[in-house]
């Protein structure tokens, strides 16, 4: 938590940290490199792989429309695979 004193009213900015969901599978080298992307930006993620306790049909009620993954989530936007995570990263601070 951040406080500014302005005059005598004072501001409290929080942090709010971004938060992310990757729906990933074994063997996928986008997903990885999504994944490392979100950590080295210190974005906390929730991997949901294919396979290890999610199911392609629970990816379809997220995505209907997903063909590939990772298929990602930023705070509960969906933004798409890595590519549009990149994009969407790079136009952030």
């Amino acid at each position: 938590m951040l406080k500014l004193r302005v005059g005598a009213v004072l501001l409290l900015q929080y942090e709010v940290k971004m938060k992310a969901i990757v729906w990933s599978k074994d063997n996928c080298s986008q997903c990885v490199q999504a994944k490392n992307m979100l950590a080295l930006r210190g974005i906390d993620y929730e991997e949901r792989k294919i396979g290890r306790g999610w199911t392609k049909e629970q990816l379809l009620e997220s995505v209907p429309t997903a063909q590939s993954v990772p298929q990602i989530f930023l705070d509960e936007e969906y933004v798409g695979g890595f590519t549009e995570l990149r994009n969407r990263l790079q136009n952030v601070n």
